[in-house]
């Protein structure tokens, strides 16, 4: 039996049903309207507490991205830290929305995706959330991996990381091999440049701490008669913070090139302020070369012989009072690489030993 609604209830019954027709379809437009911008991963690293010696390929897509928006990446090691640099922020949305750059392993990952002239921080203990300049967040777990971490070297008891990815230091791309970098049955650490199939690679070892002020202490076999385009720097370095140049301070044995130059300089960054640099010919045999460095002041001296005290047999010494930086995250290098503007192109494997490497707050 078929229900009639009573007379006078018709009309309002239909209004009923075409109110509930126009309602629904507004609700569901509503709910796609409000569907922002997302972004996802297609390439996720290890999860690996890294260091700034080893970089990685990390990739993904952005959807609903407009014009002049960019991606921030961040990888988290204890803190986050944005990647790969902080003077180098920003990753570019390809026009098939894509994203690809490099950054250093963290645990985590995270990609932002933000409007033009956003700043981000070079180091948060947690992220931005969404609103105003940062349009939309996301993190990622990072891949489990079977392979184990390369263990660090250790020399003159301390923990140094052995350098593998390539860098531009020296004016062209020089490679890295690990097995360039070893400590004999003395203790005493070798670094080589060698031929790998075809190409030269270089060697690096970082320190795995900072040290602040002190003394820097570093005892040198013969490095006096290394080819023209070889560079054995001997240097603090934050590789995370461009800030005051990197707290890059050096002592470098090279005639860069020209074998009429010098074959040592010491130097405080920026390195083409005249000042800032102090060239001195280097003698053969062993020398020690020490970095003194306080508060607005850095000494530098190289002595004949294994000396970690007084000053007798002084070859060369210079103080430097403008542009020394302050302590922060720096740690040192120490790294034998090939210098590009050469006259000369290197020529031969070569191989330098440091016997001692000491600090002294």
């Amino acid at each position: 039996m078929k229900w009639t609604p009573p007379n006078g209830c018709a009309f309002i019954w239909e209004l009923v049903l075409l109110a509930f027709l126009f309602i629904v379809p507004i609700g569901c437009g509503s709910r796609v309207a409000h569907t922002g911008p997302s972004i996802t991963f297609s390439v996720v690293p290890a999860a690996e507490e890294g260091g700034p010696d080893k970089l990685v390929t990390i990739a993904g897509n952005v959807s609903g991205a407009r014009p002049g928006q960019q991606i921030v990446l961040f990888a988290r090691s204890g803190a986050w830290w944005v990647q790969p640099l902080a003077n180098q922020p920003f990753t570019p949305i390809q026009a098939d929305s894509k994203w690809q750059n490099s950054t250093h392993l963290g645990t985590e990952y995270a990609a932002l995706l933000v409007e033009p002239g956003y700043r981000p921080p070079a180091r948060v203990d947690a992220l931005p959330g969404e609103g105003g300049a940062v349009v939309a967040v996301k993190t990622v777990a990072g891949a489990k991996s079977e392979q184990a971490a390369p263990k660090p070297l250790q020399f003159s008891g301390y923990e140094w990381q052995v350098r593998s990815v390539a860098s531009d230091r020296g004016g062209r791309s020089n490679n890295y091999d690990p097995a360039n970098a070893w400590t004999d049955t003395n203790g005493f650490l070798h670094l080589r440049i060698a031929q790998n199939s075809g190409q030269w690679t270089c060697a690096e070892v970082r320190l795995t701490r900072s040290l602040g002020y002190g003394s820097y202490v570093f005892v040198v076999r013969d490095a006096a008669n290394l080819e023209p385009a070889a560079v054995l720097s001997l240097y603090t370095w934050d590789d995370l913070n461009a800030g005051q140049n990197h707290r890059e301070m050096d002592v470098e044995l090279t005639r860069w090139g020209d074998p009429d130059n010098k074959n040592a300089q010491y130097v405080v960054q920026p390195y083409y302020v005249p000042a800032n640099v102090a060239r001195f010919m280097a003698p053969q045999g062993v020398l020690t070369h020490s970095i003194q460095w306080g508060p607005g002041r850095v000494a530098f001296k190289t002595v004949r012989g294994k000396v970690t005290g007084g000053g007798s047999g002084v070859v060369a010494e210079h103080v430097f009072t403008s542009e020394v930086p302050s302590p922060g995250g720096e740690s040192v290098h120490l790294t034998l690489y090939i210098f590009g503007n050469a006259k000369n192109p290197f020529q031969s494997d070569v191989e330098v030993v440091i016997e001692k490497f000491e600090f002294l707050p």
